[in-house]
């Protein structure tokens, strides 16, 4: 079984050689340490998947030398078209049984994959979201990011009759072939809701697990900001009538 790690990148020179390493690393043996419940241990083959939305900075020279060393797949789009257009591109590049969204900037350490793809595993679960809130360790987060979040979050529950707890997060898990029968249209931080609102709508229930979060600053490159958020409410209202 292939796990494809879908990278979205827009200028993060400083980060991307680590995160490359931290998904490179990690490891992908799931045995009877991880689950009472499968049959054998299962050795997961790795695909990881960049997709360069236009960076300015030294990315793409930086993913022209990674990719000579033959175990990544990197796309490059020739100009800035949004994180959403990034995860679309992945999603279609991908060619694994499970999908799994990486952000580049750190926040979130790969070292949670095994937790994030043993639902779907012992079939529990076809889509399964790491939670920010559910417990696991973290450093603080911005308070009206959180604030932001809470409110998105609760409004996908109260539209979509959902109980989530963290509809940001990027760790966003798939079976292939669900999310790629899904038409996704976003382009930007939007892809978030949409994908979110687009699943509960075919009644595919999404599991959540606890996750760790390093959240980082606007000095330190943070991209998110109000308006995104303004947007991910829009696209909920909007996504809950039309698809």
């Amino acid at each position: 079984m292939k796990v494809s790690i879908l990278v979205p990148v827009y200028n993060e020179q400083t980060t991307l050689r680590e995160i490359l390493h931290r998904v490179r690393s990690v490891n992908l043996i799931v045995d009877e340490a991880h689950s009472t419940y499968l049959e054998a241990p299962i050795i997961l083959e790795r695909e990881i998947v960049i997709v360069d939305d236009g960076s300015t900075d030294g990315s793409e020279g930086i993913l022209r030398e990674e990719a000579a060393k033959g175990d990544i797949k990197v796309v490059f789009h020739g100009h800035n078209r949004g994180k959403g257009a990034a995860v679309r591109t992945g999603i279609q590049a991908a060619t694994g049984d499970i999908l799994l969204i990486q952000d580049a900037d750190l926040e979130y350490d790969p070292r949670d994959y095994l937790s994030l793809l043993l639902p779907i595993l012992e079939k529990r679960a076809e889509v399964v979201y790491g939670s920010r809130f559910l417990g696991g360790p973290r450093t603080a987060m911005l308070f009206w990011h959180m604030l932001a979040n809470k409110i998105i979050t609760l409004l996908t529950n109260v539209l979509f009759n959902a109980i989530l707890s963290d509809v940001e997060t990027c760790y966003k898990v798939f079976r292939a072939d669900l999310i790629k029968a899904i038409p996704l249209r976003s382009n930007r931080f939007e892809i978030e809701p949409e994908i979110t609102a687009k699943v509960l709508k075919r009644g595919h229930r999404i599991y959540e697990v606890p996750i760790s979060y390093t959240g980082r600053e606007y000095t330190e490159g943070k991209k998110i900001g109000l308006k995104d958020a303004f947007e991910a409410v829009w696209a909920l209202l909007k996504y809950r009538f039309v698809d």
